[in-house]
């Protein structure tokens, strides 16, 4: 039942609340006049309410992970409802801008409630349950969309009150799992030094695939595609979120440079296909679950990446780069709504993709000297890279300290 409401909470946050703006944007904007430019900074200051709750739950979670389910819940069910009921383009921006604060609460509020609740030689695979909750999100948006659509204020009530009565369940199922643990340590000089590749990358990469999480369903539908195909589209993005499960077996043995570099880049084609052949269901189709594969696992490669370089803090560092990813999304999201109204979706896809394709390319130029901490820096990283991460959750390395103080 735990397991069960903690998926639920991160398919809600994260699926059917933050990362669904997309998927209803161009009913929205036909309703409520929200041009394509102002969903550009809706989407980015909603990304940046993200980063905003991320820091306070990596703050706050060692000490009332309970509260933080509450916020989560809170901010995510009244956020979508406030969307359900706006009169206008403002309130609409303003409702979305702080609903996306519940998923950057939820994760570490749930990693820390993984930790306590679940016996520690389980915690990696309970831990990677519960994050999987984003792709089913996704999926379920979508199957909301096809039976609702156009009538968006609907599908985003339902959201809602989903997000509200899952919050509620979950702090019935963790009573006894409250406050104790120690406050966790942030990564000092030294791990900025030694990530500064890494942040550079993930801040691309981010501010390249925002794009698609912002526009993709809105370019289809301007290419002339039915509603029942931009649609599936999007939620062909949470089966291949969800098919990382699958693939895990075969890109566990890479090493994280090497899985960034594939699975970006498997995000910049998927970008620009999507981009210039938005008119070919198929191709659309595919490119759409190709996205949500890569993504999703190069959030996962993020996890693997700080691992070899620190173990020691591979949570902690977890948090440090999945920030800068949506940092990123919110400069992408801002820029791709400028150039969509001057230069069309088909340019702005192009641009996005180069600059994903940008992140993926330094990460496999050779670099003098390895991981600080040795052989035993890696340890771990198996388990990060198979746990089909988006940021949600991070997994502590085997030998390291159980406790996960959060990610965004």
């Amino acid at each position: 039942m735990f397991l069960g409401s903690g998926v639920a909470l991160i398919a809600a946050t994260y699926g059917l609340v933050r990362l669904a703006f997309g998927l209803f944007l161009p009913d929205v904007e036909r309703d409520l006049g929200l041009r394509p430019d102002a969903a550009g900074w809706v989407s980015s200051g909603a990304s940046a309410m993200y980063c905003v709750g991320a820091v306070v739950g990596f703050l706050v979670a060692a000490r009332a992970p309970r509260v933080l389910v509450a916020a989560a819940s809170g901010f995510a069910g009244v956020g979508a409802l406030a969307m359900a009921t706006a009169p206008g383009p403002w309130t609409f921006g303003v409702a979305a801008v702080l609903a996306s604060t519940g998923a950057g609460l939820a994760s570490p509020a749930l990693v820390q409630l993984v930790s306590r609740t679940v016996p520690e030689s389980v915690q990696g695979t309970a831990q990677a349950v519960v994050n999987s909750g984003t792709g089913p999100g996704l999926v379920a948006a979508g199957v909301l969309a096809l039976v609702l659509l156009p009538d968006w204020r609907t599908t985003w009530a339902w959201s809602g009150l989903f997000a509200l009565v899952v919050g509620v369940v979950l702090l019935l199922v963790s009573r006894g799992s409250g406050s104790g643990a120690d406050r966790a340590a942030a990564p000092g000089t030294a791990w900025l030094a030694a990530h500064r590749r890494v942040l550079t990358l993930a801040l691309l990469f981010g501010a390249g695939s925002a794009v698609v999480w912002t526009y993709g369903r809105s370019a289809l539908v301007d290419a002339g595609a039915p509603a029942v195909v931009s649609v599936s589209a999007w939620t062909a993005l949470g089966v291949g979120g969800a098919a990382v499960a699958v693939t895990a077996r075969w890109t566990s043995g890479l090493p994280a440079r090497v899985l960034w570099a594939a699975t970006a880049g498997a995000v910049a084609v998927a970008v620009v296909t999507l981009g210039l052949a938005p008119q070919a269901t198929v191709v659309a189709m595919l490119a759409c679950a190709v996205f949500g594969w890569g993504y999703t696992a190069a959030t996962g490669a993020l996890i693997a990446w700080t691992t070899e370089l620190d173990a020691a803090r591979s949570s902690a560092g977890t948090s440090m780069l999945f920030v800068a990813l949506v940092l990123g999304q919110a400069v992408g999201a801002a820029a791709a709504g400028a150039l969509v109204g001057t230069a069309g979706y088909a340019t702005t896809f192009v641009v996005g993709a180069l600059v994903t394709a940008a992140s993926a390319v330094p990460a496999v130029v050779s670099r003098r000297g390895g991981p600080p901490h040795g052989d035993a820096a890696v340890t771990g990283v198996d388990a990060a890279r198979s746990s089909g991460c988006t940021p949600a959750t991070p997994r502590a390395p085997h030998g390291a300290p159980s406790r996960h103080p959060a990610a965004p």
